[in-house]
């Protein structure tokens, strides 16, 4: 069995300082996980399509949810599963919470399991939350005595002291949220198995659940989240897996998974066809032909990682004699906001553009985005005093920054921060 690495980063640029403990057996073993989910293609709603059809047989089309899925999960890991809506990731983590029975394969789970998977289970609307506490840890594996003795301290976490005796179905889902997320946490179980559900709570409370993260991972528990928050899994993640299509991509180190997972996601961006906007300029004197990023070495990309270098590249074709021309190029945010632009002028003396000719556009320059989704744009002007556009393309080729947590505004710019303390005597 593999020894577990350091885990990653916590933020960009720093380390949390901890690691697992390097302890040589799994607490959880999948080999050759298959599921399979029937779906009818006709369903009979009513008794009298039952009766006039008595021997008419059952349609159904077949999902392969999950096909021949085997990982291990190691004692004390916190262990991140990543993928795109529908990839299969909460059906699998279902099966190793026991709610789903896989088709073929094995679990082997050594330990107690808590799992915090959907909103609402394993509650009852009807019951008050005093009633609910003391059920689902129960259900977890605690007797009735310690359930009761945890209570105070479920409520307490929770922040829901004044409405102990309120019914779950009057409770708000960022309620049920924070009491389902404080009974996992107090019931003691040894390993944590956790869906995005957090997204619910508000943002107090989730930076409550961070700081649990941390306890329980020095603890030694073991932890299986699911997110789609890249940020969370580089901050809190020893592994990581992605799941694509039902199969396991990749298990590796916490950034490298979700940059796999970022280019996954946005791979159908980039294969749809993308809003060109050109100018009506009678004769169609040149066109935006293409766009695209690149990395430092020199291979197309669709995600980029914060403070490495980044090189925009645009191919404008000419079809018409263009005298004096002038490339403009330019980078939005998702909400339309510039916030990086450049251009050839002033170009003194620029020969014109002749029919034929492309024009290479490159530009080069450390990535210091904020992370989240950019557009960039390019134009072809004509003339100095008088500017004629020739082509022009908004919005054309988007982009993703990834693993810039501390850039708290839009770009990340070199600074120094001082902070003086003085006496007030």
């Amino acid at each position: 069995m593999a020894e577990l690495a350091p885990p990653g980063p916590v933020g960009a640029g720093a380390t949390s300082g901890r690691t697992v403990p390097k302890r040589r057996y799994a607490a959880i073993e999948v080999r050759d996980l298959e599921k399979t989910f029937r779906i009818p293609r006709q369903q009979v709603n009513t008794f009298k399509e039952r009766a006039l059809h008595p021997f008419r047989r059952a349609r159904y089309e077949e999902l392969n949810v999950l096909r021949g899925i085997t990982f291990d999960v190691l004692e004390g890991e916190f262990f991140g599963i990543v993928g795109r809506n529908g990839s299969g990731k909460s059906t699998l983590l279902k099966c190793l919470a026991g709610i789903y029975r896989s088709d073929a394969g094995s679990i082997r789970v050594a330990g107690r399991i808590s799992p915090f998977i959907e909103l609402g289970v394993g509650f009852n609307p009807d019951l008050t939350a005093r009633e609910n506490v003391v059920i689902n840890a129960v259900m977890m594996g605690l007797t009735p005595r310690e359930a009761r003795a945890r209570f105070d301290q479920v409520l307490e976490f929770a922040e829901l002291q004044d409405f102990v005796d309120l019914k779950l179905k009057n409770y708000s889902s960022g309620m049920q949220v924070r009491l389902a997320f404080a009974v996992m946490v107090q019931s003691g179980a040894e390993i944590l198995l956790i869906d995005e559900v957090l997204a619910v709570g508000d943002a107090a409370f989730q930076q409550r659940c961070f700081d649990e993260f941390l306890r329980l991972r020095d603890e030694g528990r073991t932890i299986v989240l699911v997110t789609h928050d890249m940020t969370i899994v580089d901050r809190f993640c020893h592994r990581a897996m992605l799941i694509t299509g039902g199969e396991i991509e990749t298990i590796g180190a916490p950034g490298q998974v979700g940059a796999r997972y970022l280019e996954r996601n946005f791979e159908a961006m980039s294969q749809r066809s993308e809003t060109t906007q050109e100018s009506s300029v009678a004769g169609a004197s040149a066109e935006i032909a293409e766009i695209w990023v690149e990395n430092d070495a020199g291979m197309r990309v669709e995600t980029v990682p914060h403070g490495q270098p980044l090189h925009l590249h645009a191919r404008i074709d000419v079809h018409g004699r263009v005298q004096e021309p002038i490339v403009d190029i330019w980078v939005d945010d998702e909400n339309g906001a510039r916030v990086f632009a450049t251009s050839t002028r002033p170009w003194p003396e620029a020969p014109p553009a002749e029919a034929g000719q492309s024009l290479h556009v490159r530009v080069d320059l450390d990535n210091r985005l904020a992370g989240g989704r950019y557009h960039i744009g390019c134009s072809l002007l004509s003339g100095s005093a008088t500017l004629a556009v020739v082509a022009l393309v908004n919005r054309h080729k988007p982009f993703v920054v990834y693993g810039s947590s501390h850039v708290f505004g839009l770009v990340a710019i070199d600074h120094e921060l001082h902070v003086d303390r003085e006496s007030s005597a």
